[in-house]
């Protein structure tokens, strides 16, 4: 497979960083074609606006939804952008490797959704979910947490689950562009879980990625 990672930390002796190394590496060894699109290296930029744009249709009246169409069919988004959507076209699969901060994701990994994510690109009007642009995809999110397990059971102090944090990317935006997702690999509390327990979770990760192709997805259009 043709594989995408997006990666979202800006410390390079991360555990979000390890996890992403060993992808690269253990994907890499079992004959897959791998890409990472490094967010903070590449220091893309996370608001969207009129610079995503070489010309816009309207100038008196700025529209992002309908500018992003007309780039679409003339092929007139921004280089940065640009060279993202490839990525996102060449890939079969693509896995989003980040954190979570605050219910979300970091600010920058939103701003990549917003920009590359294109209406016209991996959607449209009336084609979206099972008529999305990137029907035929696979996606999946790597995340690490701050926080343990029990935070985020359902009688846990979040009252709410890590499935609850993670619906607006895996349906409201992977599922909605016409992506199959596969259930989350998540490395809980790695602040607190210690050496034994970070490299436990490489294991895990290791597996999860040997398995990737015969993962049944959680989200899957027919």
């Amino acid at each position: 497979m043709k594989i995408l990672i997006v990666y979202v930390h800006d410390e390079e002796k991360s555990f979000t960083s390890a996890l992403k190394n060993l992808a690269v590496k253990v994907l890499t060894e079992n004959g897959h074609e791998v890409k990472v699109s490094d967010l903070y290296a590449q220091k893309f930029n996370a608001v969207a606006g009129r610079q995503d744009f070489e010309e816009l249709s309207n100038p008196d009246y700025f529209n992002y939804m309908l500018e992003q169409k007309n780039a679409a069919g003339k092929n007139i988004f921004a280089e940065d952008v640009r060279v993202e959507q490839e990525k996102v076209k060449w890939a079969d699969f693509v896995i989003i490797q980040s954190p979570v901060w605050w219910f979300s994701t970091p600010a920058i990994l939103k701003g990549w959704f917003d920009r590359v994510f294109a209406t016209g690109v991996t959607w449209d009007f009336g084609a979206i979910y099972d008529k999305g642009l990137l029907r035929g995809k696979k996606g999946m999110l790597s995340i690490t947490t701050g926080g343990p397990h029990e935070l985020y059971k359902p009688n846990g102090a979040h009252q709410a689950t890590i499935e609850q944090v993670l619906y607006p990317i895996n349906r409201g935006t992977l599922y909605f562009c016409g992506m199959d997702v596969l259930p989350p690999f998540v490395a809980w509390a790695t602040f607190g879980v210690g050496d034994e327990g970070r490299k436990k979770y490489l294991e895990e990760y290791k597996q999860r990625l040997f398995d990737l192709e015969n993962t049944e997805p959680i989200l899957k259009h027919v």
